[in-house]
């Protein structure tokens, strides 16, 4: 099975400033559907987590030396949590992940780097 990492990016902090109690519950209930049809599909989650709101972020800028508090850009767009699937059927993962985007944040799926894709890239240099 191959692995992704399955992203959610949007307006990670709308959960929490914007929504009501009940779209929040609502929310909620799409994503354990996600969860679920994933199972269904024969999909297996292997981990992930919805994240804090971004003001609660610490950024480490490139180089190192400089240490900022929230995100790294000024954007509307932030990761919001994520789930690692590992998966024989990228199309019909693909089709499940239209559950959560159709509650108004984009969805990102990329196969994550293995330890033998690594060993590939080191060989051909």
């Amino acid at each position: 099975m191959t692995e992704y990492m399955v992203v959610i990016v949007g307006d990670a902090d709308r959960w929490w400033s914007t929504m009501s109690r009940q779209e929040r519950i609502d929310g909620y209930a799409e994503y354990t559907r996600f969860g679920e049809e994933l199972t269904r599909r024969g999909h297996r989650v292997t981990g992930g987590a919805e994240l804090h709101p971004t003001t609660e972020a610490r950024t480490v800028q490139p180089g190192g030396q400089t240490v900022t508090d929230g995100p790294f850009a000024e954007t509307a767009e932030h990761v919001g949590g994520f789930y690692l699937v590992e998966t024989d059927d990228l199309d019909d993962l693909t089709d499940c992940c239209r559950i959560i985007a159709a509650l108004g944040d984009a969805v990102e799926i990329r196969r994550t780097v293995t330890r033998e894709d690594r060993t590939a890239s080191t060989a051909e240099s």
